[in-house]
């Protein structure tokens, strides 16, 4: 398998949030014309990205 093949492969995660960051995720996600599980990917990816240029 590819790194672009492993890049699409999508893994589930259970995944627990408090009400209020449920719903501030939410609000979030719908001003961003996002899903939910969508604004969470997005918001994980640029964390790992600017991790990633710290470190460098």
């Amino acid at each position: 398998m590819t790194e672009q093949d492993q890049n699409k492969t999508k893994k589930q995660v259970p995944l627990r949030l408090s009400k209020t960051l449920f719903d501030e995720l939410s609000a979030w996600a719908q001003d961003d014309f996002r899903s939910l599980n969508g604004q969470i990917e997005y918001l994980l990816t640029e964390a790992v990205r600017k991790r990633r240029k710290k470190d460098v």
